[in-house]
């Protein structure tokens, strides 16, 4: 079931992931089985679930949009600003 916003222009929403993390989501599902299946290794299934929890949608934000944001402004192109005395 495709639930889209009322004003058409937000991106198209599956439960509560948008689709395109739906698609990394079951892409890192089968990476995931495949790596627990063969190799052994749980880290991929872990990674897996971790990013579908930060990715979860409310009210067209989710907490990896706000740990995006965040990094950006704290790491990457944080503000500088100069006081200068006013003559």
């Amino acid at each position: 079931m495709y639930i889209y916003p009322d004003n058409l222009k937000s991106k198209a929403t599956l439960w509560l992931w948008e689709l395109r993390d739906i698609g990394i989501i079951g892409v890192g599902c089968l990476i995931s089985v495949f790596a627990l299946s063969q190799l052994g290794w749980l880290l991929p299934i872990v990674a897996t679930a971790v990013y579908a929890f930060l990715s979860i949608r409310f009210e067209d934000t989710s907490i990896l949009d706000f740990i995006r944001y965040a990094a950006v402004f704290f790491m990457g192109r944080q503000q500088l600003y100069e006081w200068r005395e006013s003559a």
